[in-house]
């Protein structure tokens, strides 16, 4: 637009110098009189400057880097945006950041936005299972000027760079980082370790690495009759190691390492493993559950063996403190009456010496009394004091004898019935008729 501008603009200084060699003659119209050949050649400058301005100038857009090539040569970059100088440079135009992604029914994608375009990449894991990557990845192309140069004269134009050194680098590092890894693993929780590596290897370099084959012997279990134990089965497993320099893994240069291509994004979208691990991974995952339940019963089993045992020592131990206590209580029974028949046997001996002292005063006294009446009746005791002294017995004896509770009735040899009283008073009438006949 501007060269066509500027090429009108030449235009009009052309006719100016026509019109002003015209009027200078007096043959110019009216109209066109007074026009100096000087408008004319500024006109000229103007219009040869519009046309030449994008061939000096030109305008960097955001997201891309510029090669230039001058005409003696010589090659500069431009890699910010923004009105630049040109100088009848060549330019090549390079985007700065390239998008790659695998594309199949299984992603969505828009494939008017990538720069390179893959199909699933062909993984196979150390342990022999294969699987079809799918991964999304972004570069930048350098940041020094130098090396953009270096880059943009080597691989010449956008389209050789992705399709013949990206992607087939890309390729070739996904399938080096599941060489290193077992798929086995994988789903056990290294996926995160998968990407980390894969993107360590595109940023820097591919691991040195060396392969060891492990051997793994199962025994089964030991036979109790001959005390022997046999090999069930011998599982061979793999493991990666990598080389060591000094202690830093060795690497392996790449395109994208040598030529300092950023990798700004790594994104592993799937990895699809083969149909039979999958089956039997169904298999494992339903064994695995049958032998979760078959524990879980078991540690059930446990439990309920744990509750009835810790129930009956419950009982037992309630028991043990019933017992107990029926113990302390017969043995504080026993206690008890062993206290009283001892109090009893204390009081016993006390009311036994209370009656031997009491028959002893008793006895004293008596002792007295006859040795009393003796002494009396030794003294000389008149007839009437002896009178009076065995009347006072006899009322005494009767005194006690009235006391004395006799049966109501009471039969006598001759048959005849009669009180006891009756009796008693005839038996000592006649014990005193007999005293009297003496």
């Amino acid at each position: 637009m501007i060269t066509f501008f500027g090429f009108l603009v030449l235009l009009a200084g052309l006719a100016a110098i026509f019109f002003a060699r015209l009027d200078k003659e007096g043959k110019a119209p009216a109209l066109l009189s007074g026009i100096r050949k000087r408008y004319g050649h500024i006109l000229i400058i103007a219009g040869i400057s519009l046309m030449l301005m994008q061939y000096l100038f030109f305008f960097a857009d955001r997201g891309f880097n510029y090669l230039l090539v001058s005409p003696t040569g010589r090659m500069s970059a431009v890699m910010e945006q923004g009105i630049k100088w040109r100088g009848f440079a060549k330019i090549d135009k390079w985007q700065k950041y390239i998008d790659v992604k695998v594309v199949s029914k299984e992603t969505e994608s828009d494939v008017d936005e990538l720069e390179g375009v893959m199909s699933p990449v062909p993984i196979r894991f150390i342990d022999q299972v294969t699987a079809n990557g799918h991964v999304s990845l972004r570069f930048q192309l350098p940041q020094d000027k130098h090396s953009f140069i270096n880059l943009a004269v080597k691989y010449r134009t956008m389209s050789n760079l992705v399709n013949n050194t990206i992607i087939p680098t890309v390729r070739e590092q996904l399938i080096n980082t599941g060489y290193m890894f077992a798929a086995q693993n994988y789903i056990s929780g290294e996926a995160q370790s998968f990407r980390q590596t894969f993107e360590e290897q595109l940023k820097d370099g591919t691991y040195a690495v060396n392969k060891l084959e492990v051997r793994d012997t199962i025994f089964n279990e030991i036979d109790m009759t001959d005390k022997q134990r046999t090999i069930k089965e011998i599982e061979t497993s793999y493991r990666v190691e990598k080389i060591l320099e000094g202690g830093i893994p060795k690497r392996i240069p790449h395109e994208l390492s040598e030529n300092n291509i950023i990798v700004s994004q790594v994104i592993v979208d799937k990895i699809d493993l083969e149909a039979t691990f999958k089956q039997r991974l169904e298999a494992q995952r339903d064994e695995s559950a049958k032998r979760q339940l078959e524990q879980q019963k078991i540690e059930t089993a446990k439990a309920e063996q744990q509750r009835i045992v810790a129930q009956g020592e419950r009982d037992k131990a309630a028991e043990r403190v019933t017992q107990e206590k029926e113990q302390v209580k017969a043995l504080i029974a026993i206690e008890t009456k062993l206290k009283q028949e001892e109090t009893n046997k204390k009081l016993a001996a006390i009311a036994l010496e209370t009656e031997r002292l009491s028959a002893q005063t008793v006895k004293v006294k008596a002792d007295a009394d006859a040795y009393e009446i003796a002494k009396k009746v030794n003294a000389g005791i008149t007839p009437e004091i002896k009178l009076k002294m065995e009347l006072d017995r006899d009322i005494k004896v009767a005194a006690e004898i009235a006391k004395i509770k006799f049966p109501e009735t009471m039969i006598i040899a001759d048959g005849e019935n009669g009180t006891p009283l009756e009796s008693l008073i005839g038996a000592a009438m006649a014990k005193q008729l007999q005293s009297s006949k003496k």
